[in-house]
Formats: C-alpha cells, structure tokens, sequence
C-alpha cells in the first residue's frame, strides 16, 4: 500500500533508525512483506542463511533495499480495489490471531512464523485479487498456486510448510490447526481464502487442536 511506503521511508529517514518500528511497519502490509522476503530469496540463494524473520531481512539486506523492493509493485490508484483492501486487512487479522494462538500453545511453535503463515496463508488467491490470471493456468488450485509461489519466491519453510499441509488434506498439521483457530476466533472465512483451507475447516475443533497440541 502507498501508505505503507510512505512510513517506511519516514522511518528510514529520521536520525536514527529504529529497526522495530520499521519491521512492524513492513508486517502490517502483505505486500511489503512479500517483497522484502522476495528480495531475502534472491539475494541468498542457498536456504542456509538466509534471514527469515522481517527484522533479519530488513538488517541483512538494508532499509533502503527493502524500500526500493517496496516500491516496485505499490498498488496505485487505478488497482485500489476493495477487494484488495480486504485482502490485506483479512491477512493481518488472520496474523495477528495466529501469533496469539502460538503464544499460548505448550508445543514450541514459533510466534513470529505463526505470523507469517497467517498473514500469507491466502497467498495463492493473490494472483485472481490483483489480476494475474494469464499467468498461472493452474489458477483454480489457490493452494497449489501457493505452494509455487512460496517455492519460486524462496520464501521461509515455514510458509512452504503451511502449503504443503493443504496439498496433503486430508491431514491436518499444525500450521493449518493455527490458521483455522485463528479463522475460528474471527469467526470468518472469507472468499479470499483458498476452496481447500474452507473444505478442511470441517475437521473437527477437537482434532485441530490435537493436532497442533501433540
């Protein structure tokens, strides 16, 4: 979002920078995030070493790599669509209660890639949310698209992980157990969210939760 570039570049510009707020900056947008982890895939190559976390990223690659990488792909007028809106706003809703849930599970299980998967767990619909469809012909397969983009795009395993898991359905992991708690506490599936991740919902609260409790 324009928004968000523009307190990036405030951020970046004061007597000092202050990493956290920046990296809370880039978290509050899907698509700041996305690039910043793009530009992490394709900077290091090989997975080891590679920063995962945005905080990482952002003190591995510079602020003003991020912003540049930002700044490619900011949605302009013409592209600010409600429906992108919504895509965004349910992503960071979804992220924040999955950070919540991973906070109180007895089962070491990451906060900050709980995060992560929730605010990317819709990334296979964003090529029909922002008009890619000539190409991915495999467009009515969200998950699958996910999958590939998380793969091409070297983002963290975690993510990879996430997406694996709804290819793998019926089975549940624990990933997709803290998304669908997440949607639960919204009480919210939304189109925006892959056909696959709403079939699996019917899983029962009480086999989710074993699933990511175990």
């Amino acid at each position: 979002m324009p928004e968000t570039l523009l307190l990036m570049e405030l951020s970046a510009h004061g007597r000092s920078i202050d990493l956290h707020e920046i990296t809370q900056i880039v978290l509050g947008d899907l698509g700041a995030t996305i690039q910043t982890l793009r530009l992490a895939g394709h900077e290091y190559p090989v997975a080891e070493g590679r920063p995962n976390r945005i905080e990482d990223c952002i003190s591995a690659l510079g602020v003003q790599a991020c912003i540049d990488a930002a700044s490619r792909r900011t949605l302009n007028r013409a592209m600010d669509k409600l429906s992108i809106r919504k895509a965004w706003s349910h992503a960071g809703e979804i992220a924040g209660n999955c950070k919540r849930i991973a906070e109180t599970m007895a089962r070491n299980v990451g906060p900050d890639e709980a995060y992560l998967n929730g605010l990317l767990h819709s990334l296979g619909s964003l090529p029909a949310i922002l008009g890619w469809e000539p190409m991915y012909p495999v467009l009515k397969d969200p998950d699958l698209v996910g999958l590939r983009l998380a793969q091409a795009w070297s983002l963290p395993l975690c993510v990879v992980e996430y997406f694996r898991e709804l290819r793998d359905l019926p089975s549940s992991g624990r990933w997709i157990g803290i998304v669908h708690g997440a949607h639960e506490e919204l009480n919210l599936y939304s189109r925006e969210c892959s056909s696959n991740e709403r079939r699996s919902s019917r899983v029962s609260a009480r086999g989710r939760l074993a699933s990511v409790s175990s």
